[in-house]
């Protein structure tokens, strides 16, 4: 009998978008920065993108693979909302390829000890872990955190009163990924007494007694007081007979007020963990509730009030466990900018994406009264946060290719020199960085390897030069619109510096151009193709078809399929 393995399937999983990797353009109107430095930790680069949050992604990829620490996503949570005229399988289908294309480049811009942290309800947490299972590897799973979003009964629920929701959290490599400890709290430290002015300092008392019997370690001892006392049946002590007389000396040993007590351990809180580590049951008392998060995003914008947000001390416990100051915290489905408002108040680095109105209606009137001090709300008063800091606004570029009147694939008119020259680069894996001292660098992959983009028609005689100028020690692609006067077999024997290239051909079959949404649309979804019907059977098919569900008929009892 071969091995079978499970695996996820669903309608459209192996059609992957072939993604534009876009550049991003500030506008420097909408960017924000306080007036002045408030501390000398001050961060300024944080960065704010509208746009296709897959796209944005792919924008991302070249320059912060492996930089960045923890990635914070609260997609939609896919109850039925987004497709009340499509069929649940049809719609099931959509979404686990949206969350596949983007969690895919999520893990290739993970640090290699960072982690990702995904909020979800019931609906799809369970599907969502088979997906990051085969994304991450099911090794790298770290842990399924309940965070209870609400604490009210709801006693006209249907059947069982739904709770809570789902963080499921991942590393990009387990062997390295750092979760920190929670800072302890007073009232753990108030458990820490000093009854007998140890001038060790407060500490309490913990258990001698193993809860088993081993024969070694089953003794009797002599207290201060007199009294001899034994392990009591079953049990046996936690330490070794010939330790005993150490631990009485180093005063390690509590036997009560009178010196008769049995004994107990002494632990002290200048020797404990400066910390605690996290369990996976996150309370409302501890880390906020859906009406809480409600309550803080009124406040900048009452008018429109965001529909599901997140409270502020939930993603704090999040980041303090995730990351450290400094650290680059991405949230590609920002919604109303919680991630970004607690990461800028507490020192790390962030970048938002979204492509909703709310992008302009809710965070950025949340993170301008943040950087300017004037939002003491959420966790504020707790990080003492007093303002600073701020956030380039970017949008992403249109498409680099479009089609002329013709239908002809042409270079976009909205693209500069500038604008070109970048995305090329982008395009070919370069570094975008023009020089001030060479005109043909515009960007570089190494030390000797260099880019230079022109749309114009380059001669013979200009690429003589260019090559003369470039040297033997160094290499330069070439983009150009044309070349002429030599052939591109023979440019190659006549300058082995330079390799030429003519735009667009050199990119129209690298990607998708000219799509700007990859956002939950059931255009997406490749349609399956039927299988074979008998004629006789053909008829009665019909004339059961559903008409909301054309061609995807699908439960998602059938969404998992096995292979050899």
């Amino acid at each position: 009998m071969s091995k079978q393995k499970l695996e996820l399937t669903w309608i459209g999983k192996e059609k992957r978008p072939k993604l534009e990797p876009r550049i991003l353009l500030e506008d420097p109107e909408k960017s924000y920065h306080a007036k002045h430095r408030v501390t000398d930790s001050d961060i300024f680069d944080n960065r704010l993108i509208f746009g296709d949050n897959l796209l944005a992604l792919k924008a991302l990829e070249q320059e912060f693979s492996g930089e960045v620490k923890c990635v914070f996503i609260d997609p939609p949570y896919n109850t039925g909302s987004a497709f009340t005229h499509y069929d649940d399988g049809l719609e099931h289908s959509i979404w686990l390829g949206l969350m596949r294309d983007r969690l895919e480049i999520i893990k290739r811009l993970l640090a290699k000890d960072g982690s990702l942290w995904i909020t979800i309800d019931d609906n799809e947490c369970h599907y969502l872990k088979v997906l990051c299972d085969e994304v991450f590897g099911r090794s790298n799973f770290v842990a399924n955190v309940i965070w209870q979003k609400k604490f009210a009964p709801q006693n006209d629920a249907k059947l069982i009163d739904a709770n809570h929701d789902h963080i499921l959290v991942y590393s990009k490599n387990k062997d390295s990924v750092s979760i920190n400890l929670l800072p302890r709290s007073e009232e753990m430290n108030s458990r820490y007494k000093n009854p007998d002015n140890d001038p060790r300092g407060p500490w309490t008392a913990g258990d001698a007694l193993r809860k088993e019997f081993r024969e070694y370690a089953y003794y009797e001892i002599s207290t201060p007081g007199g009294r001899k006392v034994l392990p009591p049946p079953g049990t046996s002590w936690r330490f070794n007979k010939e330790d005993v007389p150490r631990l009485i000396a180093e005063n390690r040993l509590w036997f009560g007020s009178d010196g008769r007590g049995v004994p107990r351990i002494k632990r002290f809180l200048s020797e404990v963990k400066q910390g605690v580590v996290a369990q996976t049951i996150w309370l409302h008392t501890d880390v906020g509730n859906t009406q809480e998060a409600k309550k803080e995003v009124i406040k900048f914008n009452s008018e429109n009030v965001f529909d599901t947000p997140k409270p502020e001390r939930l993603i704090k416990r999040v980041i303090e466990l995730a990351t450290n100051p400094g650290d680059i915290i991405l949230d590609s489905f920002a919604g109303s900018g919680t991630t970004g408002a607690v990461a800028h108040k507490m020192g790390r680095r962030w970048i938002m994406v979204e492509l909703g109105d709310h992008c302009h209606t809710h965070i950025i009137p949340r993170l301008k009264k943040v950087i300017d001090g004037e939002d003491q709300g959420g966790i504020s008063k707790a990080v003492n946060w007093k303002g600073g800091g701020g956030f380039r606004y970017y949008r992403l570029a249109p498409s680099l290719i479009v089609n002329d009147r013709w239908g002809n694939p042409v270079i976009n008119p909205e693209y500069n020199a500038a604008m070109l020259a970048e995305a090329l680069a982008k395009l070919e894996g370069f570094t975008y960085a023009p020089s001030e001292v060479h005109w043909w660098q515009h960007g570089h992959s190494s030390e000797r390897d260099f880019i230079y983009v022109t749309t114009q028609n380059l001669s013979a005689e200009q690429l003589q030069a260019l090559a003369d100028e470039v040297g033997p020690e160094r290499s330069l692609l070439v983009c150009c619109a044309a070349f002429h006067g030599v052939t591109a077999a023979k440019a190659a024997e006549r300058w082995p510096n330079l390799t030429l290239k003519k735009i667009p051909k050199m990119v129209l079959s690298r990607c998708e151009w000219g799509r700007d949404d990859y956002s939950l649309n059931v255009a997406n979804l490749p349609m399956a193709k039927p299988d074979p019907v008998e004629p006789s059977a053909q008829a009665e098919a019909s004339r059961k078809k559903s008409k909301k569900a054309p061609a995807a008929d699908v439960g998602q009892g059938a969404l998992f399929g096995e292979d050899e």
